[in-house]
């Protein structure tokens, strides 16, 4: 967001003035493999949900998400204040959903309070850092970052510099507020299963369905299942905003090419739908959340390439004027960086040496 307010260009524009014609390329590309990968965690997600809240086949669950094209081409002719406010409605309503099976699982809290503190086993062991990966690239999608640093230069503020600190100012509220919903939620997620589950010694439940089947009579709780549901469609229509948004702001910045929204959302979505009808038709619930889970680690591997060109255009002084990140935010932005890499790095040495039998 800094660099959106300081530089007039998004994070996609800052790349095509800065690279080369192959590198803007490259970095598209990938960029266009994260936002696949998202649309098919928002297809496999959503298709999953209807059918738990009303006992769609997955398969024709993951065919109607196709649908929700209309409904995104209809707000974006109201304008982008109607999107963000249908966004801001969804994670409202996922974070609703969440504090209500937080209150009925009465997890504890010390547990909790620990469970914060990373752990070496997340490195160690491959399906723990596998899980992990999943997490990060599901909290910090890579083409969101693309994305919020073009919205915020919807604001209106003054294009001078006492304008532009009040405007940095409130979009790092306003980001730490999102993220902050976003760690809520994924914890969440985690807690609760571990609440629910884990501590009652139920470690076979593995796959959504099951633990949409269990959460209601595990907790009495006759809502505890249905919420579940709810949120899980809800989070899945919130991703499909950002991610069809993310898309016609990448490919404008990084090759100047605009196509119309409805074909642009066309391609995309059916870029997903295909493989995941294929898994939903072949394998079934059990390959379809994996499949989910896959989707979500290709965005965190897809991470670093979006964020070292954002580390490094925020500390060049030349670009940001005195909004250049200070001292401090330089070694703390490499230093998360470096982390994201060599996670990363480490997990594909890992499968490298799995597939290689050494």
């Amino acid at each position: 967001m800094k660099l959106g307010v300081a530089t007039g260009l998004d994070l996609a524009q800052a790349c095509r003035a800065h690279y080369s014609r192959p590198v803007n390329f490259t970095l598209w590309l990938l960029c266009e493999l994260a936002i696949v990968a998202c649309d098919l965690a928002e297809v496999i997600g959503s298709a999953i949900a209807l059918n738990l809240l009303f006992g769609l086949p997955l398969l024709i669950g993951v065919l109607l998400t196709a649908a929700d094209v209309l409904v995104i081409l209809f707000l974006q002719q109201r304008g982008f204040r109607y999107l963000e406010c249908l966004v801001g409605g969804l994670i409202a309503l996922i974070a609703g959903c969440f504090l209500y099976e937080m209150i009925v699982s009465r997890p504890d809290l010390f547990g909790v309070v620990g469970g914060l503190l990373p752990r070496l086993e997340v490195v160690t062991d491959r399906q723990a850092l596998y899980l992990a990966l999943g997490i990060l690239g599901a909290t910090v999608m890579p083409h969101n970052l693309y994305l919020h640093s073009s919205i915020v230069q919807t604001r209106a503020f003054p294009r001078d510099d006492a304008g532009r600190a009040s405007a940095i100012r409130f979009a790092t509220i306003d980001s730490t507020v999102a993220l902050g919903f976003a760690f809520f939620i994924n914890a969440a997620i985690l807690i609760l299963s571990a609440a629910t589950f884990h501590g009652r010694g139920m470690k076979e439940v593995a796959e959504i369905q099951d633990a949409y089947r269990l959460l209601s009579p595990t907790l009495g709780a006759s809502l505890a299942s249905t919420l579940f549901a709810v949120a899980l469609l809800a989070s899945g229509q919130n991703s499909t905003l950002t991610g069809t948004m993310a898309g016609q702001i990448v490919m404008e910045g990084f090759l100047n090419l605009r196509l119309r929204p409805w074909l642009r959302r066309l391609i995309t979505r059916s870029l997903a739908i295909v493989p995941a009808a294929v898994v939903a038709a072949w394998a079934g619930g059990a390959g379809t959340g994996k499949l989910l889970i896959f989707s979500q680690v290709v965005l965190s591997l897809q991470l670093s390439f979006a964020v070292v060109p954002l580390v490094l255009f925020t500390n060049d002084r030349a670009k940001m004027g005195r909004f250049a990140n200070a001292t401090w935010l330089r070694a703390a932005a490499w230093t998360v960086t470096a982390l994201i890499v060599a996670l990363n790095v480490y997990y594909l040495w890992q499968q490298t040496a799995q597939c290689l039998g050494v």
